[in-house]
């Protein structure tokens, strides 16, 4: 990890502010963070992954730095501002990797946009089931805001952000990831922040759990190098979703990380860093065929075509 935060840029989007952190060069690497996040999350990984590929990570809208506008907060939203982000840098093709939240992102970018990914990477990943922490769900009762207007009060938050960071340290598998939650409970005494991540969380969960999911266009990504990383003792997204990917994307890469939890990039760094860089040396990047793309969705995924070759391809009728 850096001893010194990176230097954040800003470009303005549609008129809203877009924070973005942007080092090293080579391929292009996307990082997603989750929600609730910025790209601080990403911090422990981004000087090791600078070293062989230009790194972008960005606060999503409605996170971090960047503006919370009365928005669009959709997957597809989302994945649309990434286009653009990365079309102002002037990079046209990245591998995409997204943690919790913003591995739907990625899912939902690699699906708009196969021409620009390479590669995807699902860092404990949601839409790969229907599981999700009770506190997620709590985000969208209709109380939420209000209840924690109250509990971000800065005496009320103090306490309780010095007392989830005390879990976190006492080394308890369950509260492992109390001090980044404790990062985003603070990030909730912004009332702009409140109501973005309320709307992000009512676009993907409901009181039954996730809504969202990519079982339904898995077999579009089929030929699309695919990794999946998940810390066994996930509280917040079931590790056993990473079992689905073996039903939904046969090819993919699972990599389940012991004694890590939700933020297994941040548990274990260097061996997150191993595996994206094994991953990418030994994969070929994906190459876009439109009409491939066009045959595979009239076929509905029931034949081997392919919207992916592994090869460039010269049809683009």
């Amino acid at each position: 990890m850096s001893d010194q935060p990176h230097e954040v840029q800003y470009l303005t989007i549609h008129g809203h502010r877009r924070a973005f952190v942007k080092v090293g060069q080579g391929p292009a690497l996307l990082l997603l963070h989750g929600l609730g996040c910025d790209h601080t999350t990403w911090e422990p990984v981004i000087d090791a992954l600078a070293r062989r590929y230009t790194v972008i990570a960005p606060d999503l809208l409605g996170h971090g730095r960047s503006a919370k506008p009365r928005a669009d907060y959709s997957l597809g939203g989302y994945a649309n501002g990434m286009r653009d982000l990365l079309t102002i840098l002037g990079i046209d093709r990245v591998t995409v990797i997204g943690h919790s939240f913003g591995g739907g992102v990625a899912m939902q970018f690699a699906y708009q946009f196969p021409e620009r990914t390479e590669r995807m990477v699902l860092v404990a990943s949601g839409g790969l089931g229907p599981e999700v922490s009770p506190g997620i769900r709590a985000i969208t009762t209709p109380g939420f805001h209000q209840v924690m207007g109250v509990l971000t009060l800065p005496g009320i938050r103090h306490a309780g952000m010095i007392g989830l960071r005390a879990l976190a340290a006492t080394g308890l598998k369950p509260a492992r990831d109390l001090d980044e939650v404790a990062h985003i409970y603070d990030s909730f005494k912004d009332p702009e922040a409140r109501h973005a991540i309320r709307h992000v969380v009512r676009a993907v969960v409901d009181w039954r759990g996730q809504v969202v999911t990519m079982a339904d266009r898995a077999y579009l990504t089929e030929a699309m190098p695919m990794a999946v990383v998940w810390g066994r003792d996930d509280a917040v997204i079931p590790v056993r979703h990473a079992n689905n990917v073996a039903a939904l994307a046969p090819n993919a890469r699972v990599e389940v990380i012991p004694n890590a939890g939700h933020f297994p990039h941040k548990d274990h760094p260097q061996r997150f860093v191993k595996i994206v860089n094994e991953f990418i040396r030994s994969t070929q990047p994906a190459s876009y065929s439109r009409a491939r793309w066009r045959r595979l969705l009239k076929e509905g995924g029931a034949g081997p075509v392919s919207p992916l070759a592994a090869a460039p391809d010269t049809d683009t009728a």
